[in-house]
């Protein structure tokens, strides 16, 4: 799961890097040239849709979505676990429900040949399918790592359902900081 996210963070920040030389280029025949290749903002609206879906997966993984754990780590160890479970478990439910709604724009974006009111015209569907492919990964990974902690929690291997699902530690922020530091 961890190179999912990491594949996802490149993948995002090569677009990123893309649309940021973009903008500059942009930028520049602008000022020097007084024209425009039309369309950043557009390019940028559709980095921004796959980014977004996409993150979703990274905080997935990396065990980053808001979580309200005030009262979490006074629990029992074995509800502790139930509750990391039921909080995996629900994001797949929202994952879901994101499928269900995006289907519909998707089925509109089809029926109606949509494309970009901008001068590029690009048909939408292709910026869409890439915000649905995320949402839909975010889904399926969901669900995998729900069913994951069901079956810790059944087996009974407490401990591992803490280690995987628990949301993360101050300590343990710190130490994955400390050693991204070191890697660099």
């Amino acid at each position: 799961m961890d190179r999912i996210a990491q594949w996802i963070s490149r993948l995002f920040g090569v677009a990123l890097l893309f649309l940021s030389g973009f903008v500059a280029l942009e930028t520049l025949l602008r000022k020097l040239f007084n024209t425009s290749l039309q369309g950043a903002d557009e390019l940028g609206g559709y980095v921004l849709a796959f980014g977004a879906s996409a993150a979703f997966v990274v905080a997935l993984i990396d065990r980053a979505h808001v979580r309200i754990d005030v009262v979490h780590q006074r629990f029992p160890l074995r509800l502790q676990a139930w509750i990391d479970f039921a909080a995996v478990l629900s994001l797949g439910l929202l994952g879901l429900f994101f499928l269900y709604v995006g289907w519909f724009v998707i089925e509109d974006t089809i029926a109606y040949k949509s494309t970009a009111a901008t001068p590029w015209r690009t048909p939408l569907i292709y910026p869409q399918a890439a915000w649905y492919a995320g949402l839909a990964l975010f889904a399926l990974c969901s669900f995998w790592l729900s069913l994951r902690a069901l079956r810790l929690v059944l087996a009974g291997r407490i401990h591992e359902v803490i280690h995987a699902f628990n949301p993360k530690t101050a300590e343990e922020e710190l130490a994955e900081e400390l050693d991204q530091l070191s890697g660099r």
